[in-house]
């Protein structure tokens, strides 16, 4: 039997035997606070509570690995912009300002975690995701 992936969404140095990494991990044999314990560990450096997406790799002998990426783009948006939610109509109605500098601030976040994709292209990315959220990029 070959290892299997679990993909997570899990608030940073607050992981727990609670959903969604007790159900997701109990199925597949895993005891939850022994990620929990290991994760909480990992992400003290990071905001408490910050979402924090993570790929837990689970052996055959339930033994496991994981590895943690970087918070949503969406919520780095967010965050740049000073807003709690996106437009609904993001052609038409405008959320909130983002300028260039956070544009190329959360491509250097999101270039962790992809290989062979260029800053430029990663900017043009993110601007693309905060036009659809409503966002305004200035200069």
């Amino acid at each position: 039997m070959a290892a299997s992936a679990v993909k997570l969404i899990v608030p940073a140095g607050k992981a727990s035997a609670q959903p969604p990494v007790g159900p997701a991990l109990g199925a597949k044999g895993v005891k939850a606070m022994d990620f929990a314990k290991e994760f909480n560990a990992r992400t003290a450096h990071l905001e408490v509570g910050l979402p924090t997406p993570t790929i837990v790799n689970i052996n055959p002998d339930r033994t496991f690995t994981f590895e943690t990426k970087t918070p949503p783009t969406a919520l780095l948006l967010k965050r740049a912009a000073g807003v709690t939610s996106g437009s609904g109509r993001s052609g038409t109605e405008v959320a909130g300002t983002v300028s260039l500098k956070h544009l190329y601030q959360i491509a250097q976040i999101k270039l962790k975690d992809v290989q062979g994709v260029s800053e430029e292209a990663m900017c043009r990315t993110i601007a693309g995701s905060a036009r659809s959220m409503g966002l305004r990029i200035v200069r």
